[in-house]
């Protein structure tokens, strides 16, 4: 075959020394091209331009129907875990493979889920900007229960939640998962019992989403289940924006039924006019959870391993392909 060329669709620092990964790792002669591509109609451009035989895309490119029909892509490789971004029934009808990078940051989001739990149960955000304004008093923030008293409820419960449950579990006082996908026993391994999203509402005094974005999970977290929580509960979300419902969320902060809450995603990246971001109860990073020098690298190099099979002919690897 001639040359197979690669369209990385768009800035996506992480993935520095993709192209020289994909040649180390190719048999095949191989070129890479780097477009941004913010649309629908921006991406077939760009697909077109580059002559692509296959995308890398990031979490904001989306990969839709007609982009899929359009244009003659072998494969899509998502750089990161989720692929709310590309229409997975298109590619099977016009099979094309998609792949993602399933375990690259398992350890780095879990991490983060527990440093943010622990910030934002303890008000450690807000202690931190008044003490910046020079206000030294450790009773401004409303008070913080006592951890080893609550109980910890997770939306969603695969690797992720699974990676940090033996820390966070030990951490409160009980831990409840809703997972349609997960059966009792592997919950029951990591000490935390399963039980429908409506009842795990009503107990968690601390809700962290791990749950990606489905039509199942979109909004999922809104209004009535914000109602549910205990009085004073502590939302975290490290899965996906858009599971969280972010006009509910700020109307609970706002007459204190969720006392604080920490977010690593949200609905729109970056966001634009969110009725969460620059909240004294609000602590916000800018989804960077997945984030290691090490999270990098193999990020790379699973990106590159699911590239170069297409290049030489093979079926994309079983550990990262989707469809």
């Amino acid at each position: 075959m001639g040359v197979f060329r690669v369209l990385v669709s768009d800035g996506m620092g992480m993935l520095d020394g993709l192209a020289a990964a994909i040649e180390e790792e190719a048999g095949g002669d191989v070129a890479v091209d780097w477009q941004v591509a913010q649309t629908e109609d921006e991406l077939v451009a760009a697909v077109a331009a580059a002559g692509a035989d296959a995308v890398v895309t990031g979490a904001g490119t989306p990969v839709t129907r007609a982009v899929l029909r359009d244009t003659d892509v072998e494969v899509v490789v998502r750089a990161g875990v989720g692929v709310d971004n590309v229409d997975l029934d298109a590619a099977k009808e016009y099979g094309v493979a998609v792949a993602n990078a399933p375990d690259y940051c398992t350890r780095e989001v879990g991490e983060h889920a527990v440093a943010l739990l622990l910030a934002a149960a303890r008000r450690l955000h807000v202690y931190d900007r008044q003490t910046r304004r020079g206000n030294w008093a450790w009773d401004e923030p409303p008070a913080p229960g006592r951890l080893g008293a609550a109980t910890l409820g997770f939306v969603g419960f695969g690797s992720i939640a699974q990676s940090v449950a033996d820390a966070a579990v030990a951490l409160a006082g009980d831990a409840v998962a809703y997972d349609p996908y997960v059966d009792e026993a592997t919950a029951a391994d990591y000490g935390v019992a399963l039980a429908d999203f409506e009842a795990v509402c009503e107990r968690s005094d601390l809700l962290v989403v791990f749950a990606p974005l489905t039509a199942e999970t979109r909004g999922l977290v809104d209004e009535a289940a914000l109602d549910r929580l205990p009085d004073g509960a502590v939302v975290v979300n490290v899965g996906r924006g858009a599971v969280v419902d972010d006009g509910a969320l700020a109307a609970a902060l706002d007459d204190g039924s969720v006392s604080a809450a920490a977010l690593d995603v949200l609905p729109t990246e970056p966001p634009e006019d969110s009725p969460l971001v620059g909240r004294e109860d609000v602590l916000v990073t800018p989804h960077a959870g997945w984030y290691s020098a090490e999270a990098r690298r193999e990020l790379v190099d699973s990106v590159a391993a699911s590239v170069a099979a297409v290049v030489d002919g093979e079926a994309v690897p079983g550990w990262t392909r989707v469809v």
